[in-house]
């Protein structure tokens, strides 16, 4: 289905101007919402047991086994314009959250993996090496959903502070937030328009997403401690920041819950379309007072 096409239309019957449509499409991400409601066919099931190719073992790192958190069939997800996952097959992710979460700029990827399995594949149910590794099986239905940039979100006024604009005053903004203030003001008046245009269309609030942005001052930070040389560093947010974090998107992204683990797998766009698994990395957060 061309998803943007239908946006386009929509945006020109609300009076909306072809250039600003094309500016805002730019920043705008289509995302897979995976949920155990609905009454769409399972494409995927967190818990349970994974199938996985015949003689495989059971991930690990070195001796400790890797929890199943999500295996998803590629082949039964809608399809998404500019998202590179495979067109069939299985994808699994694993990962030790809290091992992850303490260990993981030590030894970015130890405590996670994503497994890829090819239809066709002679595949069997593993069982888990720990009753820990696997939980109570609720299979998941998917839901399209949009999503923007934190800088475009609509900032919440019940709230004093946004993860982005945490201080609205000019005086207060770095050089690169004026300047991106000056973009939205100038290049986007239909911005509050546009937005509820996109969340009327694809909206979604399932725990689990697949795509889309993880753009948080967190996830930021992490990805930079993993990615960059040895005291190289950028403020958040900056210019070259920003273009390193579009370069990433999340294969799969845990909502956030209040103190418990929940975690991101990372992985940059030209990796994905070359089904580079290997090159994922995970963020896990814990959010606690």
């Amino acid at each position: 289905m061309d998803h943007r096409g239908e946006f386009r239309r929509a945006a020109l019957e609300s009076g909306v101007p072809d250039a600003e449509i094309d500016r805002f499409s730019r920043h705008l991400r289509l995302a897979i919402g995976l949920c155990g409601r609905g009454d769409g066919s399972p494409v995927g099931h967190i818990g349970g047991s994974p199938r996985l190719p015949v003689g495989m073992k059971w991930p690990s790192a070195g001796d400790v086994p890797l929890p199943l958190l999500l295996s998803v069939d590629c082949g039964a997800l809608p399809r998404i314009e500019d998202f590179d996952l495979p067109a069939n097959g299985t994808l699994l992710f694993f990962v030790h959250k809290e091992r992850d979460f303490l260990e993981s700029r030590a030894d970015p990827g130890r405590y996670a993996r994503v497994v890829y399995v090819p239809d066709g594949t002679e595949t069997e149910v593993v069982r888990p090496p720990d009753p820990a590794c696997v939980g109570e099986r609720i299979d998941l239905c998917a839901e399209l959903r949009a999503e923007l940039p934190l800088w475009l979100e609509e900032r919440d006024e019940d709230e004093d502070w946004h993860e982005f604009w945490e201080d609205l005053e000019w005086d207060d903004m770095s050089p690169f937030q004026q300047r991106l203030a000056r973009y939205v003001e100038r290049e986007l008046p239909h911005l509050d328009e546009l937005r509820s245009l996109a969340y009327d269309l694809w909206s979604s609030s399932a725990y689990l997403v697949i795509g889309g942005y993880a753009d948080d001052d967190t996830t930021f930070d992490d990805l930079m401690a993993k990615t960059l040389a040895k005291g190289e560093s950028f403020p958040y947010p900056d210019e070259d920041a920003f273009r390193l974090v579009s370069e990433w998107i999340p294969l799969a992204n845990e909502g956030r819950i209040y103190e418990e683990y929940y975690t991101k797998f990372m992985i940059r766009h030209d990796d994905l379309a070359a089904a580079r698994w290997d090159k994922a990395l995970t963020v896990t957060i814990f959010d606690a007072p």
